[in-house]
């Protein structure tokens, strides 16, 4: 028996398993930054001086909020978190809990992507938008957004990697995943050899959804 099937044949399941943990919170963030994240950076862009719907009391609000959770080093965000994630999940261990902290990331970072995104289409689609009497709303649905699905999607993409590199430190509350797996049987059983094998597993996943997000932004920008 090789040595790659040794340690598939002892580690295997172990390693399903942590892969499992880390589809469930990449699926779990990766709604919040659409579902949420989109919204907010829609409002920044929208209520930023000079924007569609100006409005300086909401845009301060929801800009400083993802100024200050950019500007957390995540590992310190956590364990900052704790007590809130206890009240909000009832327990402050697990994947399930160890999903929140990733969750207000996603909503952060992927706010503030879809406000730079926004502010690169050009003023003139706002404008006839706005001259066909289009509302807010309707300016925001049916023009910025469609306008804007190619390099969303990009950015989700991007997003998505970071918070992949995110999951990895989230052992530290038992979150699992597989960066858990590589320090927990890798490095502190010195195993090298399953350590380099999570790795591979780690670039591989990174690879693969660079590889779908590039595909699909390019396809929406043909459309």
């Amino acid at each position: 028996m090789s040595g790659l099937e040794e340690l598939l044949a002892t580690y295997g399941e172990d390693m399903l398993e942590a892969l499992a943990q880390t589809g469930y919170m990449l699926a779990v963030s990766i709604a919040a930054a659409v579902l949420v994240g989109t919204p907010l950076g829609v409002t920044v862009f929208l209520t930023q001086r000079g924007g569609l719907h100006e409005n300086r009391a909401v845009w301060a609000v929801t800009d400083a909020f993802i100024n200050i959770v950019r500007s957390f080093p995540f590992l310190v965000l956590v364990v900052f978190l704790i007590p809130f994630t206890r009240l909000v999940m009832g327990t402050s261990f697990g994947t399930q809990a160890a999903s929140l902290p990733l969750c207000l990331v996603a909503v952060a970072v992927y706010g503030r992507l879809t406000e730079q995104i926004l502010r690169e289409i050009p003023p003139g689609i706002s404008k006839a938008a706005r001259a066909m009497g289009a509302t807010t709303s309707q300016t925001v649905a049916k023009f910025l957004l469609p306008e804007a699905r190619s390099g969303l999607v990009y950015a989700l993409t991007s997003a998505v990697i970071t918070l992949l590199s995110y999951s990895t430190v989230l052992g530290v509350v038992g979150g699992g995943g597989i960066g858990d797996f590589a320090m927990r049987y890798g490095y502190q059983e010195y195993n090298e050899g399953l350590m380099y094998l999570a790795i591979v597993v780690i670039v591989v996943c990174v690879l693969v959804i660079q590889w779908a997000g590039h595909r699909t932004s390019r396809w929406l920008d043909r459309r």
